[in-house]
């Protein structure tokens, strides 16, 4: 896919929100769930919605996977009113909030390897999950250098956001009121990275802020996030700060998160099997309690329908009953 300009900040005259979707793999039937609640949301409530292709997770970029991205929402029936925009094409908009960070020493460099902050955690509980590769052990705070105004003078080394000990509250659209202490669950965490890169938690924050973005729908793996982004925001001096919907993940019938061990559950293979999108929105549809039993459904019916207040609290699992709905002729 060819690079796009990043927009201009754009004046919050209106709600919006975004759909991001990260061209590191082909998105399935959970991101469906979550891109068709947030498209709906959007439709039913007037929010402007801005396409990003988060595409910073260079290692892990598959080819051709933004416009796979991109064609898959567009067979879903979603539309958006600006964009697709990437967020590799300017680098100044992160890199200007990193020397805001370092000369309000909110941000420090840490040349630690993930194995040396494990060693030094003080508990087993502050270690990484074994089972997921991808979370952080909590960074002990006897690690933290003194803190002071410095130069963002070193992109390639891992700069860490000085957490503070304190609750950050809020309430979310859907999970209700949220208490989360950063310091005390992940520690001082990564926003740039060895790569010469911003991590997620400052594109996003970087990102939602100069698009005008003021509603943020995602799955509630991130809910954590939520802390972490607030603290960013206001670290930076950014207003205003977004309201939260986060939902309950899809997950397989072992109860673990809807992937790859579960089958092969792409849109793209869908599609190419001969699944309408009015049948995976149909199935959708069941999951978020629009209707009791899966019915072929077009986008526009499901946003017409969709209700948050009445849509299921708990996971979603996707059972094999489901499967066989989605492949019966």
């Amino acid at each position: 896919m060819p690079p796009h300009a990043p927009p201009e900040p754009v004046p919050v005259a209106a709600e919006r929100t975004r759909l991001a979707p990260s061209p590191t793999g082909a998105l399935h039937l959970g991101n469906a769930r979550t891109f068709l609640v947030n498209w709906a949301l959007a439709r039913r409530r007037g929010w402007a919605i801005t396409l990003r292709i988060e595409d910073l997770d260079t290692p892990r970029t598959k080819p051709g996977a933004a416009q796979d991205a991109i064609d898959t929402l567009r067979w879903l029936g979603l539309d958006w009113d600006d964009g697709p925009f990437d967020q590799t094409t300017d680098p100044t908009p992160y890199t200007d909030a990193m020397r805001t960070l370092a000369a309000d020493a909110h941000a420090y460099p840490c040349a630690l390897t993930r194995a040396q902050i494990e060693d030094a955690a003080s508990a087993p509980h502050e270690r990484a999950d074994a089972d997921d590769p991808a979370r952080e052990a909590r960074f002990p705070p006897e690690l933290r250098p003194a803190l002071a105004p410095r130069a963002f003078d070193d992109p390639v080394t891992n700069w860490r956001f000085a957490a503070p000990d304190e609750e950050i509250t809020f309430d979310d659209d859907f999970a209700g009121p949220q208490r989360r202490n950063v310091a005390q669950s992940v520690g001082d965490f990564v926003v740039w990275t060895k790569r010469g890169q911003p991590a997620y938690q400052l594109a996003v924050v970087v990102d939602d802020h100069r698009q005008g973005v003021t509603r943020v729908v995602r799955a509630d793996d991130l809910l954590d996030s939520a802390a972490r982004q607030l603290l960013l925001y206001r670290a930076l001096g950014l207003r205003p700060e977004p309201s939260y919907t986060h939902l309950p993940l899809v997950l397989g019938p072992d109860g673990r998160r809807l992937a790859k061990r579960h089958g092969d559950t792409r849109l793209s293979h869908y599609r190419d099997v001969g699944v309408g999108a009015e049948r995976v929105i149909g199935l959708v549809a069941a999951w978020c309690g629009v209707c009791a039993t899966p019915e072929p459904m077009h986008a526009d019916d499901f946003a017409a329908a969709f209700d948050l207040d009445t849509m299921p609290k708990g996971p979603i699992t996707m059972r094999p009953e489901d499967e066989a709905w989605l492949l019966q002729r």
